[in-house]
């Protein structure tokens, strides 16, 4: 870069791929959570497949997962991050053609799991599904985002890297190593493949994965969001920053030996159950920080919660994930997990995370994110966004607190035995007794999507009559660059 592009006047930020994203990160909710609904609804009244198989519950919950986690969340991801790094750097992104291809290749990942899923074509593995010739394709394109990212951290016009960045590049980096090491596999055809482990080893590194998904994929990099975005929103500053790269620490450390949890009472070895178990109860100090920490950055603020409905989105979002980090914890403990695995309650657990959390932190940063990318001061319909909160919000508590008394139902009726050691109730006693949770949680599911669709009418508006505008960088001060 020239010196007059390293002092501002000439340089902008690099907005075109962002813009992309974020767009592209509202209609995969929409779509994602459009199948999460229908396949409640099949799990409510099974003949709703109309024994089409590509319908088939098997067949839909791997894409519904998929479209949520990876579609939605990781456009969400890519838009905030690119987002974020350059204002925090003061400095556009570093590769423009490799950010166009990470976008590029996200999308067609995305079609190829479309396509593949309803089909069958799968690994059978967690949140992992996808067959090698994908993986090898989000392996070039998370490559691509790591080269864009730190090389943007590296060409930085300020000393410092914002707390955000921290959490943003462990992320990555985290990803891109659970990725590789749990989808290690020997191809037999362009669509088969066995994996390279075996047995209890399979198990455990799945659940490495597995729980490191959520723990980085989900958790950390959504954290780098609310360090940023809270207190744009609140115009506060962080409550504190040295609590923050606490928080960066303890929970990076901590997060990576708690997935043995998932395989408790299993043929994994005891004590690497106790250690996942263990490390599971620490993770609830960190996460409680951060929850304390973006909440407490309103100190002052707290009247803003009244009139400005992003700032509640981002707020409750904390208040679910403190929940999440207290009910994980707790559902480690064996003598818990003895009761609540393979019921509903898990299920309630994870979208008491994903919808609570992940969602409305997303929806309250998108809210931030997609007017200033149009040239717009705010959304084209607040009141659109009061909605679109309140339903969400309602949908969440009607579908977790369903799963939770579900879940604890099943686990109690499946333990119950007569006074001869028989089984007091039946599986099928089970199922008819949890109908009526079912019902609600599609209720719940259909709220929430209502309010996704609101989100997109709101998303177009505002795009529609946006003018787009390149952003300058500040000039930055040589003395405190």
């Amino acid at each position: 870069m020239s010196a007059t592009t390293q002092t501002g006047s000439n340089a902008v930020y690099n907005d075109s791929v962002v813009r992309w994203f974020a767009i592209a990160s509202v209609v995969y909710g929409v779509v994602g959570m459009l199948v999460g609904v229908i396949i409640a609804a099949q799990l409510t009244w099974p003949e709703l497949n109309m024994g089409v198989e590509w319908l088939s519950y098997g067949r839909l919950r791997p894409l519904h997962t998929n479209a949520v986690i990876f579609a939605f969340g990781g456009s969400v991801l890519f838009a905030t991050s690119y987002y974020v790094v350059q204002r925090t750097c003061q400095t556009t992104l570093f590769a423009p053609a490799l950010a166009w291809f990470t976008m590029i290749g996200w999308n067609v990942v995305i079609l190829a799991a479309v396509v593949t899923l309803p089909m069958g074509l799968t690994q059978s593995k967690e949140y992992a599904e996808l067959i090698w010739p994908i993986d090898l394709l989000i392996t070039a394109v998370w490559v691509s985002y790591a080269v864009v990212f730190f090389g943007t951290v590296g060409t930085r016009k300020v000393k410092h890297i914002y707390v955000a960045n921290w959490f943003f590049g462990a992320y990555i980096i985290a990803v891109a190593l659970l990725h590789i090491v749990n989808n290690l596999q020997i191809p037999t055809s362009l669509t088969h493949s066995y994996s390279v482990y075996a047995g209890v080893q399979d198990a455990m590194i799945q659940w490495w994965y597995g729980h490191n998904a959520v723990g980085f994929f989900l958790t950390a990099a959504f954290l780098g969001m609310m360090y940023y975005f809270i207190p744009k929103q609140a115009e506060r500053p962080v409550y504190s920053y040295r609590l923050s790269i606490v928080h960066f620490w303890a929970l990076i450390f901590t997060y990576m030996w708690a997935g043995p949890h998932h395989l408790h009472y299993t043929a994994l070895p005891d004590w690497t159950q106790s250690v996942g178990m263990v490390f599971s109860l620490i993770l609830l100090a960190p996460s409680w920080g951060g929850m304390i920490n973006g909440i407490m950055t309103l100190s002052g603020a707290w009247h803003k919660l009244r009139d400005d409905p992003i700032l509640r989105f981002l707020i409750v979002s904390l208040s679910f994930y403190g929940m999440s980090t207290f009910e994980g914890p707790m559902m480690s403990i064996k003598t818990v997990n003895a009761l609540s695995h393979y019921t509903d309650w898990t299920v309630g657990h994870v979208h008491s995370g994903a919808l609570g959390w992940v969602g409305l932190v997303s929806m309250g940063s998108l809210y931030y994110l997609i007017p200033r990318l149009f040239g717009q001061k705010k959304m084209y319909s607040v009141p659109a966004i009061e909605l679109h909160f309140w339903t969400a919000t309602i949908g969440i508590v009607l579908y977790i607190a369903a799963m939770w008394i579900a879940g604890v139902m099943q686990g109690l009726m499946w333990r119950s035995i007569n006074p001869d050691g028989t089984l007091t109730y039946t599986f099928v006693e089970s199922v008819k007794a949890t109908f009526p949770f079912y019902v609600i949680r599609l209720l719940g599911g259909a709220l929430y999507l209502f309010g996704m669709v609101v989100m997109l009418w709101n998303v177009v508006m505002t795009a529609r009559q946006g003018r787009i505008e390149p952003v300058r960088i500040p000039a930055i001060n040589p003395a405190h660059a």
